[in-house]
């Protein structure tokens, strides 16, 4: 059987203003490997600015890369716009925003409008799936784990919470709610328990557990937070500097070390961080700076009349996939084609 979710020599960098990368800008994602089958949890790790999110965001479709590089359930998960409108694939991200023309284009969800109105207003849902997710119910003496119950006490939200006026937490939880409604095949999670409380977030994790054992989903959640999730996954990622460092069965992991799976990934990180500081130090002893320096790709340097490759504007970076400038060459497939070379 293939893969569900299956990541081939991934490499990607943010293009500049023209759409395309900027010259000598390195790579904030090189060389990725890694696969997925169906039933698996996978934790993706990593410190800040690993390109955790950068991985989430490509395998939900929100960057065109090359087809080969990611596919998702066998199709490109950036030229197939099917996977995402039918639920398959579903992407929850650490912020809630909705785009608004002429004010910022993103702006967080925060309108007076209630929970009731934007989880019923999505079509196409199982309401036994809906009332699953939102309701709680009476626990029998046989349903109860605990002091909740799995089948009827997930998020536990109440439908006349007024988005404008709910906590943190409470809008997390319709957030997720509204991306759990339909039954999806993969789900990619960013960060997504942050605002949940402690019980919230154990019955979401177990509901997420039984989706996979029961309907064969495959999840990737990236996290800084590591209570409850020893032996949650089925698989660990690891990304440093935006490469992989490791991607193994939970197994191996536990073979690897005896210390509990937060504890674990603190040393790795820790590790991570006394490398880089050594490198700095001898980056400085050299006279070097201690930090890469970074190359400008939001904006174009010197006379355009002189850098006649890199147009100003032409079109790319407004999410356009054709050239609004006159004899200039289309994309076929990806600004990041080009780092296959």
């Amino acid at each position: 059987m293939a893969p569900t979710v299956e990541i081939s020599h991934l490499t990607f960098t943010y293009p500049g203003i023209d759409g395309r990368p900027p010259p000598g800008a390195p790579p904030l994602i090189e060389d990725v490997c890694f696969s997925l089958d169906a039933g698996q949890r996978c934790l993706l790790l990593g410190s800040n600015g690993a390109g955790k999110t950068t991985i989430l965001k490509i395998l939900g479709g929100k960057h065109m890369v090359d087809p080969s590089m990611v596919r998702v359930l066998g199709r490109s998960a950036f030229h197939d716009t099917a996977l995402t409108s039918s639920g398959d694939l579903s992407y929850l991200g650490g912020e809630w925003r909705r785009d608004v023309a002429f004010a910022g284009y993103q702006v967080n969800i925060q309108m007076d409008i209630s929970a009731e109105k934007m989880i019923f207003g999505i079509a196409g849902v199982d309401p036994k799936r809906r009332d699953e997710l939102i309701k709680a119910g009476h626990v029998s003496s046989e349903e109860q784990v605990g002091t909740w119950n799995l089948k009827s006490q997930i998020l536990d939200i109440d439908l006349t919470w007024r988005m404008h006026k709910a906590s943190d937490g409470q809008r997390r939880r319709v957030q997720i709610c509204m991306g759990l409604l339909k039954s999806f095949k993969v789900l990619l999670l960013d960060e997504i328990t942050v605002d949940l409380d402690v019980l919230a977030r154990s019955n979401l994790l177990s509901y997420l557990k039984k989706e996979c054992e029961e309907r064969g989903a495959t999840i990737i959640y990236a996290t800084h937070i590591f209570d409850g999730l020893d032996d949650w996954p089925t698989h660990i990622v690891y990304i440093a500097h935006g490469k992989l460092q490791l991607a193994v069965p939970l197994e191996k992991v536990k073979e690897m070390s005896q210390l509990s799976l937060m504890r674990t990934v603190e040393s790795w990180l820790r590790k991570e961080r006394n490398e880089d500081r050594r490198r700095r130090k001898e980056r400085k002893e050299k006279g070097l700076p201690e930090f890469d320096k970074v190359v400008e790709g939001s904006r174009v340097i010197g006379d355009p009349a002189k850098n006649a490759d890199r147009v100003i504007n032409n079109g790319w970076a407004a999410g356009r996939l054709t050239s609004t400038i006159a004899g200039e060459e289309n994309f076929v497939f990806s600004s990041n084609s080009v780092l296959r070379q």
